[in-house]
C-alpha cells in the first residue's frame, strides 16, 4: 500500500480525497496531496482515534476503507505516555514517523520481528557457554558470532521458531520486536517478568510495543533528558548509535516535529 502524504500528486491521491470527502472532508479532488489534504486526514484521525501525523499510510487507509484493526497504535496511548514522559505529543509524533518502522505487525498478523543471530550467540555464551560453539556450528544461521543471515517479512519467524527450538529463552531474548524494534534482551529492565511475558506483550497490540518503547525511553535518564529537551542529535545518537549522523536521524527527527508541532497548535 502506498504511503501517501504532503506533496504527492497523482490518482492514488485523488482516491484518498474522495474517501475522506465521503468521511466528511469537503476537498477539492484534485490529486494535489497539499495542506487542506493534509489537514483532512489529521481531522479523520483524531475522529478514529489514530495518530494524527497528517500522513495517509497503510493503517488510515485501511480505516478509510473499513478495515480498521484493533491492534494499531491509539492516539490515547500515544496522549497518556507524552504526558507521563513529561514531552509534548509532537516530539512523539515526531519519534513514531521516523523511528518506528510504520507498522507493528506484518499482513499475516504476526508481530514485525528480526532475529539477531549474533545476540543468540552472545546470550548462549553466557548462559550455556559450553555448548554455544557447538550449537554454531551445526547451526551458523541461528547461531553466530557475526551478524548476518536475515530473511525478512514473515521468513523471521520461522527462523525464531527454529532458534526456540535449541533454546526458548535465549532466542526471544535475541529478537528485536514491533514497531520500534525493542530488542528482547531488555524485558528485565523494561519490567517485565520474563522474556516470555514480553514477547506475548509484543504480539497482543501495537500500544503494547509502545509501552515497551516508552520504558526503554523512562529506564535511560540520558535518553530520556535528550527527549524532554528535544535534543534531537543526542536523542538519535543514544536510540540509533553512531550512524546516526549518516542516516541523518536528528534531521528528520527535528523537522517532524517542527510539522507535528506546528499542527498541533492550528488545530
Amino acid at each position: 500500500m502506498t504511503l501517501l502524504r504532503h506533496g504527492q500528486r497523482g490518482q492514488a491521491v485523488r482516491q484518498l480525497q474522495q474517501q475522506l470527502n465521503l468521511a466528511g472532508a469537503e476537498l477539492y479532488v484534485d490529486g494535489h496531496f497539499g495542506d487542506a489534504t493534509e489537514a483532512a486526514v489529521r481531522t479523520y484521525q483524531r475522529q478514529t482515534g489514530l495518530v494524527p501525523d497528517g500522513i495517509a499510510g497503510p493503517k488510515t487507509q485501511a480505516a478509510l476503507a473499513n478495515q480498521d484493526d484493533p491492534r494499531l497504535l491509539r492516539n490515547r496511548t500515544l496522549t497518556a505516555i507524552a504526558e507521563r514522559l513529561r514531552v509534548e505529543p509532537a516530539a512523539l509524533y515526531a519519534i513514531n514517523e521516523v523511528e518506528s518502522r510504520g507498522q507493528g505487525f506484518l499482513p499475516n498478523g504476526k508481530p514485525v520481528i528480526l532475529f539477531e543471530r549474533h545476540i543468540m550467540y552472545r546470550q548462549l555464551s553466557a548462559t550455556r557457554p559450553q555448548q554455544a560453539d557447538p550449537l554454531a556450528a551445526l547451526h551458523p544461521n541461528l547461531i553466530n558470532p557475526r551478524p548476518g543471515g536475515y530473511v525478512g517479512g514473515t521468513a523471521e519467524h520461522q527462523r525464531l521458531a527454529n532458534a526456540r527450538l535449541l533454546d526458548d529463552s535465549c532466542a526471544l531474548q535475541s529478537t528485536s520486536w514491533g514497531a520500534f524494534q525493542i530488542m528482547g534482551f531488555h524485558w528485565q529492565r523494561l519490567g517485565y517478568p520474563s522474556v516470555q511475558a514480553f514477547a506475548t506483550a509484543m504480539e497482543e497490540s501495537e500500544d503494547q510495543q509502545f509501552e515497551a518503547f516508552a520504558r526503554f525511553i523512562e529506564t535511560d535518564p540520558q535518553l530520556l533528558s535528550a527527549l524532554q529537551g528535544k535534543r534531537w542529535a543526542a536523542f538519535a545518537r543514544l536510540y540509533n548509535g553512531p550512524a546516526y549522523a549518516r542516516n541523518l536521524y536528528d534531521v528528520k527527527l527535528a523537522r517532524a516535529y517542527k510539522r507535528h508541532a506546528n499542527a498541533e497548535n492550528a488545530a
